[in-house]
């Protein structure tokens, strides 16, 4: 079913494997098989080079053709080419990659565990809540809270915690001990006339009843990406994340901050975490890690968390979690010398140079008629479109206005992701200002094309 020649199975293998896609639609279009990238581009089997605007999954942060990543995993497969990390056994690089990441942490952390994705770093780190308040006497303090339009990922346990109800319906998700707390999107959610700082002190409040009425002493922890991605790259309110702090202080829940897309510089420090205030407890990590070139992902837990592991596992015999390919060598030699890249290229001051630009670009749509909202930081962004701006009315999601848009932009020799009508944009960290200046003149054409397909189409409101 893989083979090329069988193309219509291995179309719907493409499109059941990577969902959040109108099945049915995208079956009779068919993929877009890509063959080779370099820089910031890919290229299609027919020849065509698009820009990838969403870095593949906000991930290929040095782009397609980082000559050192590919030696680094050449030279680790012919030195070692795999080993595990149980019964007190490790590779040197593995160690070496846990040391890289706790030098870098935004806050002091004490240990990293490995495994193979974003998610099941989230998984990893809720068995660890659980562990944690078990090793603490805490039998009753398990309940997780996350946010409505958050992303954590799609397995069993990380995609109960996304308050996306596509990850969830039909597949019997959430699992119960999770709750659900407010998106802190202003544009969205805030009352009229409520300012930023007004929106963040009620979301707080409303985190502050919630834990209240469930019992202090069964909500353990809270979990948030500095910047809401798959959500529909939603920055926080000012003041947000200092008021929602200070309430798990108050009830002594861990804070888990999810860096699977903002950590490595992105938003223009090297954790979301430092742009946005965040001190968490433990912190995921993935995607960029290795430029997205090998599966890696690394959970950092703080030392407190740590202790308790040690005095729960002393009572127990052993620590009972690990995987077979959890922190792999060949996987940790590329994420070590993606480290090294950041470091030496000076990436995240790249991407603070790079960021007014972006920015700048995006925003300019923001006086558009069909543009809600223009969101960001760094080098990620948000474009919201509307079918009224003056009233701030969405597309009937049936219209297919940011899947319209999406495909006009790939036209435009442009990949970017529709989330629903917010079109995401996160193009590889080493994107310049003249590739800056060409993808936003492929949004602009989009956008005009889309705008007079609504009009024609009787779409917009008003």
């Amino acid at each position: 079913m893989t083979d090329r020649g069988n193309s219509a199975a291995s179309r719907d293998i493409a499109y059941h494997v990577h969902g959040y896609t109108n099945l049915k639609k995208h079956e009779e279009k068919g993929p877009l098989i890509l063959t080779s990238g370099k820089g910031i581009h890919v290229t299609d089997e027919t020849g065509k080079t698009y820009i990838e605007g969403l870095a593949g999954l906000w991930c290929t942060s040095l782009g397609f053709n980082e000559d050192r990543l590919i030696n680094a995993a050449t030279k680790a497969m012919q030195k070692l080419p795999y080993y595990h990390g149980f019964a007190h056994k490790t590779p040197d690089i593995t160690i070496e990659l846990a040391e890289k990441l706790i030098a870098l942490a935004p806050v002091p952390m004490s240990k990293v565990l490995f495994a193979n994705s974003g998610s099941e770093a989230i998984d990893l780190s809720i068995k660890l809540v659980w562990y944690y308040n078990n090793a603490l006497g805490r039998p009753d303090k398990k309940k997780l809270i996350s946010r409505f339009k958050a992303y954590h990922g799609v397995t069993v346990a990380a995609g109960s915690l996304t308050g996306l109800p596509i990850v969830q319906n039909d597949f019997d998700l959430p699992i119960d001990r999770v709750l659900r707390t407010d998106c802190p999107h202003h544009y969205r959610e805030a009352k009229d006339g409520e300012s930023e700082e007004e929106y963040a002190t009620r979301c707080a409040e409303s985190l502050e009843k919630l834990i209240e009425d469930e019992g202090p002493d069964t909500v353990a922890a809270f979990y948030a990406e500095p910047v809401m991605g798959a959500g529909g790259v939603i920055v926080p309110p000012r003041t947000y994340f200092e008021k929602i702090q200070a309430v798990l202080k108050k009830y002594d829940v861990l804070l888990i901050a999810d860096e699977v897309i903002c950590g490595f510089g992105r938003t223009g420090n090297m954790w979301g975490s430092q742009t946005y205030g965040l001190k968490p407890d433990m912190l995921t990590c993935a995607k960029a890690l290795s430029s997205a070139y090998i599966p890696i992902s690394a959970l950092m837990v703080s030392e407190d968390i740590y202790r308790a592991m040690v005095k729960e596992s002393e009572k127990l015999g052993v620590f009972g979690h690990g995987s077979t390919y959890g922190g792999h060598p060949v996987a940790a030699a590329v994420a070590v010398e993606t480290l090294k890249i950041y470091e030496e290229r000076n990436i995240v001051e790249c991407v603070r140079n790079l960021s007014p630009n972006f920015q700048d670009g995006l925003r300019r749509f923001a006086e558009h008629s069909l543009v809600g909202e223009v969101r960001g930081v760094g080098l990620v962004g948000g474009i919201e479109l509307v079918a009224d701006k003056d009233t701030k009315t969405a597309f009937d999601p049936k219209s297919g206005v940011g899947a319209y848009f999406s495909d006009r932009a790939q036209d435009e020799g442009l990949i970017i992701r529709a989330i629903g009508d917010t079109i995401a944009v996160c193009p590889p960290l080493i994107i310049t200002e003249a590739e800056i200046d060409e993808l936003t003149g492929c949004l602009e054409r989009a956008l005009a094309t889309t705008l007079d397909w609504a009009t024609k189409n009787d779409l917009l409101a008003g």
